[in-house]
């Protein structure tokens, strides 16, 4: 049975006996900086000289390099984008990992895929909130908690559970609710929910065919996205469940998504779902990925760029500049 633990189960006052480092203040390490102090935690925060690093000063933190966050703290919680990840702790933070101290992951991916290898004298947790940074950081002023899925890869000390629910409570992920897991289980999960469910690519993709069909390139996209109509869809299947809020659009948009979906989302699409999960379980996704990484992002750049230069952008900056959209809530 699936393992959900609350504010209750947590301890925060473990947490608030060591020093942490947040080692990256982009929203995500903002984010949990911010809550931690909130929640009475000794934070310093960890970052190259950029313009983050100027932000967490401003914000009223300790700022260090990386390598002295590291070695400072006692807790290190490693909030650094993906692909920097194997190179910075190679350089910077291994050599802060005295025995003992306690490393937190956003994600599953870097360790699961060995492109980080922590050492065997250290307690290795993930606590990954699935709410970007920004709305972490929101839900908790607002009393409220964005739900993590919780895993320990290494547990040397024998309590590092007990401290990645501290850190679960220190942000704030504890009033919702935290799931047990796994490194493995969350990587997998959550690079191929990136890699399948295509949202972006079934618009563009619909968008060309209703286009090329000679329909209004604004009506389109309005008809698409545009509205904000999809905000209040994804709404409303939180609220009344995924198939529930179906009782919200008229019956004839209900003939026709459970007739004719089937026939975009078929048994070949299942099959290429398979392939790519087997991409993802046996490393293949991450080679082919950080082999493009040390190349220089040829392959994303070009991938990017066959997006942006596209039909439904200049409709969209069209529709954003000539219809008064209601804000976003």
């Amino acid at each position: 049975m699936t393992e959900i633990f609350y504010d209750s189960d947590a301890d925060l006052s473990i947490i608030k006996e060591k020093v942490v480092a947040i080692l990256g203040y982009g929203n995500q390490g903002r984010a949990q900086a911010l809550n931690m102090r909130d929640n009475g935690c000794r934070v310093l925060v960890g970052n190259k000289k950029d313009e983050h690093y100027d932000k967490a000063r401003r914000d009223g933190f300790e700022v260090l390099e990386i390598s002295d966050a590291a070695r400072e703290a006692e807790v290190i919680c490693v909030l650094l984008p993906d692909e920097v990840q194997p190179s910075v702790f190679k350089k910077d933070i291994l050599s802060g990992l005295s025995r003992g101290k306690l490393l937190d992951f956003a994600s599953g991916f870097t360790v699961f895929s060995r492109v980080v290898v922590p050492p065997k004298d250290v307690d290795v947790v993930m606590v990954a909130p699935k709410m970007i940074g920004e709305g972490v950081r929101d839900l908790y002023l607002r009393g409220l908690g964005a739900p993590a899925v919780l895993g320990v890869h290494r547990d040397f000390s024998g309590n590092a559970w007990n401290m990645a629910l501290g850190i679960a409570k220190a942000i704030g992920c504890t009033r919702a609710g935290v799931v047990k897991s796994t490194f493995e289980e969350e990587a997998v999960t959550d690079l191929f929910n990136e890699q399948t469910v295509a949202f972006l690519l079934l618009l563009k993709t619909a968008f060309e065919i209703l286009t090329e069909a000679g329909y209004d390139p604004i009506v389109t996209q309005l008809e698409l996205y545009g509205s904000g109509e999809w905000l209040e869809v994804i709404k409303a299947m939180l609220k009344y469940g995924i198939f529930g809020q179906g009782r919200l659009h008229s019956t004839t948009s209900q003939y026709g998504q459970l007739s004719r979906g089937p026939r975009i989302v078929n048994q070949d699409v299942k099959k290429e779902m398979r392939k790519i999960l087997e991409e993802i379980r046996s490393g293949g996704f991450a080679e082919e990925w950080f082999r493009d990484v040390e190349a220089g992002y040829p392959e994303l750049t070009k991938r990017r760029n066959s997006m942006i230069n596209n039909a439904l952008v200049k409709a969209e900056q069209e529709v954003r500049e000539r219809i008064r959209i209601p804000p976003l809530s």
